[in-house]
């Protein structure tokens, strides 16, 4: 990655567990997120998918990480896998008042969809549309039934400034590759490309080889004009921190 591109480069875990084998390249002081965020510059929040933080909670884990350091945070189930994108008006509304805790240190909301849900473009565009009216920063979808790798869900993802998340491992091939809205806005306002690797071949469990990491490292590299997102979700046995200090590393 080009030196002028560093910065745009943000690597991180789901969750800031740091296991006992790692302790030692994490010495600052305090509790596991002021010592995390002390070296990684970037987290990915998924309890937020199974249950609701008080916007002080969000507040407080800003409050503890340095000023360069951003949160991503994972749309709730209730939204995406129980209501399916329909009729979620009010725990949308709430979802993102809770989330302004974080104020400048948000960064992407992430919408992970189950792989039943297939693509709808009504469905789809009332969603991203009412999510849109409400919250005009990052957000990435990470889709998981082919008919959202087809032209006409990729129309509606670019419509709306969403960014589809390349994720590890796949069954479709389209989705190991970022697509949606990748570009800029017409405010001058950047895309927020996003890498979500699971584990593989055992998803959770398995380590990443250092030949892959790079691979990834340079496609990530291709998109100059998006912020990037490494998230490695690889943390069933604590694969995924260190996964993400070697690609910090590779810098």
């Amino acid at each position: 990655m080009k030196k002028n591109q560093t910065s745009l480069l943000r690597i991180g875990t789901a969750g800031w567990n740091i296991p006992s084998a790692l302790a030692s390249a994490f010495p600052a002081q305090g509790q596991h997120l002021a010592r995390y965020a002390a070296e990684m510059n970037a987290v990915e929040i998924n309890s937020s998918f199974y249950r609701s933080h008080q916007q002080k909670t969000y507040a407080r884990w800003a409050s503890v990480s340095p000023p360069d350091f951003r949160f991503a945070v994972k749309l709730p189930r209730s939204i995406s896998h129980f209501s399916k994108l329909q009729n979620v008006a009010q725990p949308l509304g709430q979802f993102l008042d809770e989330i302004a805790g974080l104020e400048g240190k948000l960064g992407p909301i992430l919408v992970q969809l189950p792989p039943s849900l297939t693509f709808d473009t009504t469905v789809a565009g009332d969603f991203f549309g009412m999510l849109r009216e409400q919250h005009s920063t990052a957000v990435v979808c990470e889709p998981r039934h082919a008919s959202w790798f087809e032209p006409e869900a990729q129309i509606v993802l670019v419509a709306h400034h969403i960014g589809q998340v390349a994720a590890d491992p796949v069954k479709n091939a389209a989705a190991a590759r970022p697509g949606g809205w990748i570009g800029r806005s017409k405010a001058g306002r950047g895309s927020t490309v996003y890498l979500r690797l699971h584990g593989s071949p055992r998803m959770y469990w398995s380590s990443y080889e250092h030949n892959q990491l790079r691979k990834w490292r340079e496609q990530l590299a291709e998109y100059h004009e998006a912020e990037a997102w490494c998230i490695f979700d690889n943390t069933a046995a604590g694969a995924a921190l260190q996964n993400a200090l070697e690609f910090k590393s590779m810098g």
